[in-house]
């Protein structure tokens, strides 16, 4: 249930990053502004959108990289150390019935020819 709760948050915060990167303006859209661009009436005041975008950015990025983490150590916990042919080869000497009643035959029992 947790894992569940963890990952949902990671991919909400994954798609926020990329959104917040693809809508921030590169550094070039600075110069157009000092010679009357017009970014100078936004909604973010003056200095634009820079500051408030990266420190979304950085928050969203550090809660990113904590879900990351804390997924990984979550994964780690729940596995177990067998693999997939292990666990194949167990359930089936499971449905084989083991007759308890003879021996088992051994191997000096069948005679050798040259």
């Amino acid at each position: 249930m947790l894992h569940n709760i963890i990952l949902v948050i990671h991919v909400l915060v994954a798609i926020g990053v990329v959104a917040l990167v693809l809508i921030q303006q590169g550094k070039g859209a600075d110069a157009g502004a000092a010679f009357g661009g017009g970014a100078s009436s936004t909604v973010f005041g003056s200095q634009g959108s820079g500051s408030f975008m990266t420190r979304a950015t950085g928050i969203l990025a550090t809660i990113f990289f904590i879900t990351s983490l804390t997924l990984a150590y979550l994964t780690t916990q729940n596995v177990t150390p067998t693999s997939v042919v292990d666990k194949e080869v167990t359930e089936q000497k499971a449905d084989v019935p083991v007759a308890a009643d003879k021996p088992a035959k051994s191997t000096s029992d069948v005679p050798v020819s040259d």
